[in-house]
């Protein structure tokens, strides 16, 4: 075997390089929706996001809306990889319940709202309401939001803690898809049970004083060039 060969053979059995880089993203908006007729109430900017079905007997659904700036923190050239979405539960609610992740189909916005529970406040301006994309001049197609209906990951939340939405196929697609067209990222909204009452999970905000306990996005990715190993 000549020495040309023998170094052919020992590339390919290490194999291609692999440049591996892990970016933990912030949500740059974040909100809740708070299920009332007339798009009174908000929580745009409270320490919490809710979702699930309250306590109460009529417009008690809550869901949370997340949105990462993917494009602003990747290389043009990056190829995604994985994501996982990593989220803390500060309980008030043991019960295993299911939350869902579905992407958002339009824009929306983060008003000044803030509440600290799960009845939100009174709508302010440019806030994301049951109605309202944006308050009170931009509505949804569909009250309740726009998003697509299969969920691109589930996770069930229990106790107090940390829990992670791991990556999936379709997750991925997700942050491909706001990576390559920023235009069409509107983030995800976080959907509970809302058959049953009194079953609302809730999650530390992007506003919550804790930045430790802030919703982060997980991205890996590699460069063109490096291989899978």
């Amino acid at each position: 075997m000549s020495w040309k060969t023998t170094i052919l053979a020992t590339l390919l059995l290490l194999g291609t390089p692999v440049l591996a880089e892990t970016v933990f993203v912030e949500a740059a908006r974040d909100a809740t929706l708070i299920e009332d007729p007339d798009g009174a109430r908000a929580n745009g900017s409270g320490p919490l996001l809710f979702a699930g079905r309250t306590s109460q007997a009529q417009n008690g659904i809550r869901r949370g809306l997340l949105y990462f700036d993917v494009a602003a923190v990747l290389p043009r050239n990056a190829i995604i990889e994985s994501a996982s979405l990593r989220m803390f539960h500060p309980g008030g609610n043991n019960a295993a319940r299911e939350i869902r992740l579905n992407r958002v189909l339009a824009d929306w916005g983060e008003g000044a709202s803030a509440a600290a529970g799960g009845g939100g406040a009174v709508s302010e301006t440019g806030d994301a309401t049951w109605l309202h994309a944006f308050y009170d001049h931009a509505v949804w197609v569909h009250n309740g939001g726009q998003f697509v209906g299969r969920a691109s990951s589930a996770q069930e939340v229990g106790p107090t803690g940390f829990y992670t939405w791991e990556s999936t196929e379709h997750l991925v697609q997700d942050v491909r898809l706001w990576k390559s067209a920023p235009q069409r990222n509107f983030g995800w909204i976080l959907i509970g049970d809302e058959t049953t009452r009194q079953n609302t999970k809730k999650f530390a905000s992007r506003e919550n004083p804790d930045r430790s306990i802030r919703p982060q996005l997980e991205i890996a990715y590699r460069l063109p060039g490096f291989g899978r190993p």
